[in-house]
């Protein structure tokens, strides 16, 4: 029996399947959408640390994806006999076959959203945490745009697998696709030409739908992106614009004032290893102050506690004169966000938000705490000039340096117009020498007048730049001294040796030769 191909062709201009096509194409694209954003709020619960939000949702994510889409499209239609105030909706092959699409696939999708946002670096969440950024906040602006763009290729992969699934609507008489050939051959015999036709326009539709979706997949590709460097003219009035901004003068602490910052008492442990034992720790407004140590010392994790990403078991952070922080407090509270909103946080892998370009970097929080647009935008051209990146403005992280970068984020901490600068490790992550970019800002805060703690191992930059050096060893501080009593007085001895500097009077060391 030979193919006849006439039949075939004039298929393609049956008014019949073309209603077909577009039944199959609003229940996919319905099922589709509907199905991934439930399956973003399954995702997050099962993702949640409370256990009567993440057990119910692994247990519709493992059940819904063990049953047969097949079994439960025919559950679905025939619920109303259980169920008769579901016979309104349900008795429509459309709805039920969405209804049961939309079940399952929100079990699937799940799985494609919980992928990636655990694919979001956790030095994002910190880094949105430190802006003073609340939970809301942090999913809206920061992890759901980047987890979106990861679990992108595979969401596009699902929808071209729903657009086949919903050939099986045919088993409850759905007019789409496959009922309709299902119906011509039964009365023609033409089988094989009716399904090849069928074949034909189910891949029009995933071709033409994969196409769009690609499209935006591509959009949303930063890699795909040129970058943009701002041309000597727009630099120039830039530059202009933001001299007529009046200069932030940091007050003088008056007599009495309080510190800046206190710690009393602080312990803080990771299970059984303590590594934090008793910190007692004063800095007074304008202080810089440089902790340094071997490696778990300590360091960081005392930096990570003063603004909140650590929990204290023991203790209180004092935020000039005002208790911030106590050990078991909710750090996600209102009172500790807008007590972070003073204490700016450069971290020692910039923890850019890969997704926004560096002028939207820098005014993300500013917009966020009620900042207006053009004022914070303004803040933001001032703050790129100062930091020497002000033709990069419309650039994304990815297309800068490392010391680029690490200059954004110090520009990103100072739009908040922080009391306070936390530097962790902030030049380890950068090759030599991209170094002095970054200090050299740093050297700049510190004239100005900024009260700091930096975390570093760049031991000439920590005695030339601090008023006081900490040195951190096993949890405690051993020594607390200006950098002139650690190169002269015999207390800073043991300092001296982890600096690798020379001992009062001592001859210099030769290598053997």
């Amino acid at each position: 029996m030979q193919f006849d191909w006439s039949y075939f062709f004039s298929l393609f201009s049956l008014p019949s399947f073309w209603h077909a096509c577009v039944t199959v194409v609003q229940l996919s694209a319905l099922a589709w959408f509907i199905g991934m954003l439930l399956g973003f709020l399954l995702a997050s619960a099962k993702l949640s640390t409370t256990p009567w939000v993440r057990a119910p949702a692994a247990v519709y994510i493992w059940f819904f994806r063990s049953i047969p889409l097949l079994v439960l499209v025919v559950f679905v239609y025939n619920l109303p006999q259980l169920f008769p105030v579901t016979g309104a909706v349900l008795s429509n092959p459309f709805y039920s076959g969405l209804f049961a699409l939309v079940v399952t696939e929100a079990a699937y999708m799940a799985e494609i959203h919980r992928g990636g946002l655990i694919s979001v670096a956790k030095g994002q969440k910190e880094a949105g945490r430190a802006l003073g950024i609340g939970l809301l906040g942090l999913q809206r602006l920061i992890v759901i745009p980047q987890a979106f763009r990861i679990s992108l290729p595979t969401l596009i992969n699902e929808y071209i697998t729903v657009v086949k699934l919903t050939s099986l609507i045919s088993v409850i008489s759905l007019t789409e696709l496959l009922t309709v050939g299902q119906r011509l051959y039964a009365q023609n015999f033409l089988v094989m030409e009716t399904l090849a036709a069928v074949a034909v326009y189910y891949v029009l539709i995933v071709s033409l739908f994969g196409w769009l979706l690609q499209r935006l997949e591509q959009h949303l590709d930063l890699n795909l992106r040129t970058p943009q460097t701002l041309d000597a003219a727009s630099v120039a009035r830039l530059k202009a614009d933001t001299r007529q901004q009046p200069a932030q003068l940091r007050p003088e602490p008056g007599p009495g004032s309080p510190p800046a910052l206190q710690l009393q008492n602080i312990h803080k442990r990771y299970g059984d290893h303590q590594v934090l034992k008793g910190i007692d720790l004063q800095v007074a407004s304008g202080q810089v102050i440089s902790i340094i140590g071997p490696s778990g010392s300590g360091k960081t994790s005392l930096i990570r506690t003063v603004n909140g990403l650590e929990r204290i078991d023991q203790g209180e952070v004092v935020l000039f004169g005002n208790s911030f922080i106590n050990a078991g407090d909710n750090l996600n509270s209102p009172q500790v966000r807008d007590g972070v909103r003073h204490i700016g946080m450069v971290f020692q892998n910039f923890n850019l938000f890969p997704h926004r370009c560096i002028l939207d970097n820098i005014t993300l929080a500013p917009r966020y705490h009620g900042v207006s647009q053009s004022l914070s935008e303004q803040q933001a051209y001032a703050l790129l000039d100062k930091v020497g990146l002000l033709a990069h403005a419309r650039k994304y992280p990815h297309q800068l340096s490392g010391g680029q970068q690490q200059r954004v984020a110090i520009a990103r901490a100072l739009a908040m117009e922080p009391a306070i600068m936390l530097f962790d490790e902030p030049t380890s992550a950068l090759d030599p020498e991209l170094v002095g970019d970054v200090l050299n800002v740093i050297q700049d805060l510190a004239r100005e007048g900024m009260t700091m703690l930096i975390v570093t191992h760049e031991m000439d930059f920590a005695l030339s730049i601090s008023d006081r050096v900490i040195f951190m060893e096993d949890g405690h501080i051993q020594l607390d001294a200006s950098p002139n009593a650690i190169r002269q007085e015999a207390a800073g001895e043991r300092v001296r040796r982890f600096m690798g500097l020379e001992a009062p009077g001592e001859a210099p060391r030769t290598r053997a030769g």
